[in-house]
Parts: C-alpha cells; structure tokens; sequence
C-alpha cells in the first residue's frame, strides 16, 4: 500500500497558494497551478496500510482512497483515474470543494497530519483531464424510459450522469439560466473557476444527457405536466429556503440574503454584468455567519474592494484541536483558516445581531450587536456588552431551512415533507408518490457536496429499478445514513 514507512519519511504538505495581494486582484483560484503534481506522489506515500481504512467511513461516496493513493503514489495515473471515478461522478469538484470529512477519519490522523486526501484527489483528476483520459460514457443501448430531473446541483448532475449511462432517456431542468446550480452561483470563482462545470456538462451532453435552463418546475411548468411526460422524475431542487434574521431594521436597504449577493458576483465572470448590482466597493461589510457560505461572502468582499469585512459568529470560536467530546474518527468543528480568510478582515465569536440601523434614505449603516453565551444550554445575552459597528452592506449566510415550498413543485406534486420540512422518501428514495424520487439537500437537508453526489448514485439505482425491475447502479448511501459526528 504506496510506501509502508511513507508516513515516517515524509510530512504532510499542501497546494501553495498564490499571494494575497496577488490573488485578490483577480477572480482565479487561489493555489498556484501545477504546485500540487510535484510533491503529490510523497503525500500520496503517506497512506497507511492501516488495515482498515476509516477513511471510507468518513466518505459517504465510499471513495477507494487507499487504492487510488497507491497509484498516485506510483504514479499510475490512468489506474488512479479509473479508481477515483469508480465512486465519484465528479472528484474534481469534491477535490476542490468538500470539507474532506475522510482526512477526519484518515488512521495517521490520530496522532499525525492526516493524508492530504482532498489533494490526491484533485490532482488525479485534474491529471486525467489534462491526458484526455475522461471521455463521454454513451450507453450502448435504450431503455425507452423517460427521466426529468429537477435542479442541476451535484446531486442532480449525478443522478442524471448514472440514469444515461444506464440507457435511460434524462432531461434535467434547472431554474437558473445555467448548468450548475449552487455549484454555478453559490461557489465563488476563486474557489472553482466554472471552466471544470462546464466540461463535465460538455461530457453528460455527449452521452446523451439533455438540459432545460430558465424553467422552474411548479412555476413555469406544472410538476404534475412534468409528470405526464415522463416515466419518473428526480427531485434534486436543493434546500434553497435561506434561514432568515427577524430583527428591527432587516428591510433596510444592503440587508441580503448571501445567495443573492454571491450569485450576481459570478454573473460578472460570465459576462452579464460589468458591475454587480449588489457590490462591497467602498463599503463595510458584515457577514453574519461563521459557517463556509460566509467564507465566501468574505472573499468576494475582498475582490469587490470593501473597505472593511467582519465575519460574527453566534457560537464561541472552536478550539484549534479535536475537543475530547468529539474524538477521531468523527469531523471535529475545528477553528478553520480559509483562503478568505487568510485574506483580511475580522471574525468576532459569541456574539448576536439585536438590531440594523440606517439612515435618512433607508440605507444600512451600522449593526447593533451583544455578546452571548450559553447558560444550562441556553443562548442568553451578556448585559453591557452592547456596542455597534459600520455596515453598509450586511449578508446573511446562517444556513437553509428546508426546500422551497413557494414555487408550487411540492404542492403539485402532493409530496409529503417530513418533520424537519424535507421531502420525504423510502429506502429507495422514492416519495410518496409513485415514480417521484427525491435526492440531495432537498430530501436529506442542507449537507456536504458528497452527500449530495451520493444521493444522486444512490436515488438513480432506486430509479432505475423502478424503471426496470433490477438495477446494477451502485448504491453508496441510504436516506437515513447520517455523517460520522457525535
């Protein structure tokens, strides 16, 4: 397994990063191009022949990552390939993206840096690319079987990927006017630059996979004309409902959701807008949200020239190290460094917005806030502590709640919603009605980008056999397979 005293020869390094007075004048990714491949083959010697390899608990998608880290290791690229798209529809997003929860659970990690997994990863695929070793994969024959799938996130993209290659006839619309979903316009540019989007979408077109961007399912078109069309449908809509913030002023005008800031921001870099309608230029900026989305929020704030970027957190700042309670192999909520943040601004733990005040003309200036903490469980403000500070744009970014229930999708289709107002599903991730199906963050919750992918594999074998009969389609994960965490 790659070098069996790797580990001992080598520690772990990762991809370098451009400077930051560099990278923050562009919209680029932030590592430096081709800094990875040299040192990949010693990371990739790290892997331990540990046996039993927690990693793969960690993965939802069941990744064979001491496989492909011996490859890499031996420089083999095409069979490294060919184990990475073994499990994963798209390994150059997850390399990019996800939060790696498999270096959490990596063996070494228990008393050493983890494996650098995530890196391994991107490193083989961008490889194959670069090779041409990813070609379309068209079927060999037809089902005659029709499939709709709604919404073009990677739970969508996936589960239409795996329903083509079995033969079936897919055609995924998306309510946006591109590919991509959240991958299109909630990721900034210079975390995923969409040039790695849109060659995946140029692969599923070539083998057979059909795209309908600008139509809302229950809006435009009617769920239940979707259904006369077609012999089953896919529901990978998202859970795009944004937890919002009730407090005094919230209609000032630079109050935003984070989903719609981001998004305009990358309609710039494709060239609909030579300036957002919403930008940071010359303002203070609050987000308010500790969580990934506003590390986003962050950085597109630096891009846009703000003059000053604070980041509140409502929860304390998380310790450097796995607290006990949270021990290995499970994700430790760890503090976490991102390239935004390595960028500039400021992050204030602990603290709750009370009130948004802004001036003459109904124009955010400044954010009230108090500092907090938890009494016998309880979120309670400290007396004393109020102070505000200037904020002439304000994002949001505190999570999702659950699926859009205004668009009409869910009533049409008479869907029932479980008791967190997610769309319930059984075992084969099919709701309660016959032939409609549900994948991704829209069944499960907002999550991680693996699970998302694992629930389109694992929602097309459920689809497939509904078509069908039977079904070879891999199945990683089933509906109530939760994340290793306490």
């Amino acid at each position: 397994m790659a070098d069996p005293k790797g580990f001992l020869h080598h520690g772990r390094e990762g991809a370098a990063s451009r400077p930051v007075e560099e990278r923050v004048k562009d919209w680029n990714e932030v590592y430096v191009p081709g800094s990875l491949l040299p040192i990949i083959s010693k990371q990739a010697s790290r892997c331990m022949d540990c046996g039993i390899p927690f990693c793969h608990n960690g993965c939802p998608l069941g990744n064979l990552i001491p496989e492909w880290n011996d490859f890499a290791y031996r420089e083999d690229w095409g069979a490294a390939y060919e184990r990475l798209h073994a499990t994963n529809n798209f390994p150059e997003f997850t390399g990019r993206l996800c939060p790696a929860p498999c270096e959490a659970a990596c063996v070494l990690g228990i008393n050493q840096p983890a494996v650098t997994i995530k890196n391994v990863e991107v490193s083989i695929i961008d490889k194959a690319w670069e090779s041409g070793n990813v070609a379309p994969q068209p079927p060999e024959r037809l089902s005659g079987k029709t499939v709709a799938v709604i919404g073009s996130g990677p739970a969508g993209l996936a589960a239409a990927q795996q329903l083509t290659r079995a033969g079936h006839t897919v055609a995924v619309y998306e309510r946006a006017d591109r590919v991509g979903g959240l991958l299109r316009y909630g990721i900034p540019e210079f975390k995923m630059e969409k040039r790695h989007i849109n060659r995946r979408i140029e692969q599923m077109r070539a083998e057979g996979t059909r795209f309908r961007t600008g139509v809302e399912i229950g809006r435009d078109l009617k769920a239940t004309d979707l259904r006369k069309r077609y012999d089953a449908v896919v529901i990978a809509a998202g859970a795009t409902t944004a937890r919002d913030l009730p407090v005094p002023g919230r209609e000032l005008k630079g109050v935003h959701q984070a989903m719609e800031y981001l998004p305009l921001a990358n309609k710039v870099q494709e060239g609909d807008f030579v300036t957002p309608p919403i930008t940071a230029e010359g303002k203070h900026v609050v987000v308010i949200g500790g969580g990934d989305t506003g590390a986003d929020c962050v950085g597109t704030a630096h891009r846009q020239g703000a003059l000053s970027v604070t980041q509140l957190e409502i929860m304390p700042r998380p310790g450097e190290e796995r607290a006990p309670h949270q021990p290995w192999p499970t994700f430790p909520m760890l503090y976490k460094v991102t390239s935004a943040h390595e960028e500039g601004g400021e992050r204030v733990y602990a603290v709750s917005t009370t009130r948004f005040e802004g001036d003459e003309d109904g124009n955010v200036q400044w954010l009230h806030l108090t500092e907090v903490e938890f009494i016998d469980g309880k979120l309670t403000q400290k007396a004393g502590t109020e102070r505000r500070i200037p904020a002439q744009l304000v994002t949001l970014a505190m999570g999702f709640t659950g699926t859009d229930v205004q668009n009409g999708l869910v009533e049409q289709f008479g869907l029932e919603l479980d008791e967190r107002g997610n769309i319930a599903r059984d075992g084969d991730f099919q709701t309660n009605v016959p032939g409609v199906f549900v994948a991704g963050d829209a069944g499960r919750g907002q999550s991680l980008i693996v699970w998302a992918i694992a629930e389109g594999r694992s929602a097309a074998r459920g689809v497939d056999r509904f078509l069908t009969g039977v079904s070879e389609l891999p199945a990683p994960i089933r509906p109530t397979d939760r994340a290793l965490t306490v």
